[in-house]
């Protein structure tokens, strides 16, 4: 019988659990489709005593992280902890100079330190891998660096959060403000310690940062991501975007342009019959664009134990194989450095104005937009909210820039009180 491949797992939260009752529960099928045994040796984590549903006496424990990553009866670390430094990070490094193979699914510390790792690994030989990284369950790092290999990527999108969807589908669902939603998803324990990380568009700016490095063959660039969260979404823009065709969704893009890179997680509009629109609840979605296949969409589990385990696995069976890919799909020497590019790739935009009840103000709203260069496609006013009646706008496509210009000089008109709201209409 050939030698099993020895883990140490680092972090023993939801997902740390998970992939030890996969390895014991499922041992004969892992050395079946493996070639050899997987199994674990030692494990870290802050507390002993915790009761994780599965026993832990079996395994050899240590307390600080880095001491198990330089264990010589681990062959791979298995890095869950979190956190873009500190006793991830420190692990990870030590792992790679001992000899020992990577798994990770820590979005953040890639996101921040990723070039530099993989040139680590590179340099030591080892392989650093990250599929439970990026939404969960769905193995999206493998079809970009693997199945679609010999295509040119022209778009990578998708919804990378599930919290942000979910509290989306519900504010629609279920008429609920976004705070109502929001504390809706605080008590079902979906939000992280900081909400921000899920609400701010942080957690799926990370994960859509690292699809762009393989995607496009460039260092992995998350200042490089223009991030806008879900907080200024109203139950009036789910309703009258409803109205209009279209869903509202925490949305990742990237493309690259003749003027550079292309990343943003902001809220846009989808329409309502697409794949994307009709996602809902903590689901996440990926859509791939390639030259020679054409458009791909993958949907299933953004996170849970069970899905983010499933994805650990994959990478470690990927090892147990003796497959041994680069982290980011080429060469860490040969990863470009990013020129980021704001918005450039024209687009239809939506606009919600709160207009003062006033003779010709419809009219200077559409003159500011005309001297931006912006023509208007479709437009709807309601009914009056005291003294301003709220007015929809959806543009022709035009240029982000174009568009700020317009907003900025919305206010000198006189007749627009608060800040519009803009959000990208991204067809798909």
């Amino acid at each position: 019988m050939s030698d099993p491949l020895r883990l140490g797992i680092a972090g023993l939260g939801t997902v740390g659990a998970g992939v030890v009752k996969i390895v014991r529960e499922k041992a004969a099928l892992l050395e079946a489709r493996g070639g050899r045994p997987v199994v674990i040796t030692a494990v870290s984590a802050r507390n002993r005593d915790k009761d994780r549903g599965v026993p832990m006496d079996e395994y050899d424990w240590e307390d600080d992280p880095v001491a198990l990553a330089g264990r010589d009866d681990v062959d791979v670390l298995i890095e869950l902890m979190g956190g873009s430094d500190g006793p991830a990070k420190a692990a990870t490094e030590t792992a790679l100079k001992s000899g020992k193979d990577v798994v990770t699914a820590n979005k953040a510390m890639l996101a921040h330190n990723g070039q530099a790792l993989a040139e680590l690994a590179e340099a030591e030989g080892r392989v650093l891998r990250f599929e439970a990284a990026v939404a969960g369950g769905i193995p999206i790092v493998k079809t970009l660096t693997e199945g679609l290999a010999g295509n040119d990527i022209q778009r990578v999108m998708g919804v990378m959060n599930g919290t942000c969807n979910y509290i989306l589908t519900r504010m629609e669902s279920a008429g609920l403000t976004y705070e109502e939603a929001f504390a809706e998803a605080d008590s079902l324990g979906f939000l992280e310690a900081d909400p921000e990380l899920d609400v701010g568009g942080i957690d799926a700016g990370h994960k859509l940062a690292l699809l762009a490095s393989i995607a496009y063959g460039t260092q992995v660039a998350f200042d490089a991501v223009e991030l806008e969260g879900i907080g200024q979404v109203t139950i009036e823009d789910i309703r009258q975007a409803a109205d209009m065709g279209y869903k509202i969704k925490l949305l990742g893009v990237s493309r690259m342009t003749g003027k550079g890179l292309e990343q943003s997680m902001s809220p846009c509009l989808v329409p309502a019959s697409s794949p994307l629109g009709q996602l809902d609840g903590g689901t996440n979605m990926v859509v791939v664009e390639g030259d020679q296949v054409g458009q791909i969409v993958m949907r299933g589990a953004g996170a849970g134990e069970g899905p983010t385990a499933s994805a650990v696995l994959g990478d470690v069976m990927d090892i147990v194989r003796g497959t041994r890919l680069t982290t980011f799909g080429a060469p860490a020497s040969s990863l470009k450095e990013v020129t980021p590019a704001r918005a450039a790739t024209p687009a239809p935009y939506y606009l919600r104005l709160a207009l003062a009840d006033r003779p010709g103000a419809l009219a200077k709203v559409a003159t500011v937009l005309g001297e931006a260069g912006i023509s208007i496609n479709r437009m709807r006013q309601y009914d009056h909210v005291d003294e301003t009646a709220p007015v929809l706008v959806v543009t022709h496509k035009t240029t982000r820039a174009a568009l700020d210009r317009a907003l900025s000089a919305l206010p000198g008109t006189g007749v627009v009180p608060q800040p519009p709201v803009a959000l990208r209409i991204e067809q798909v």
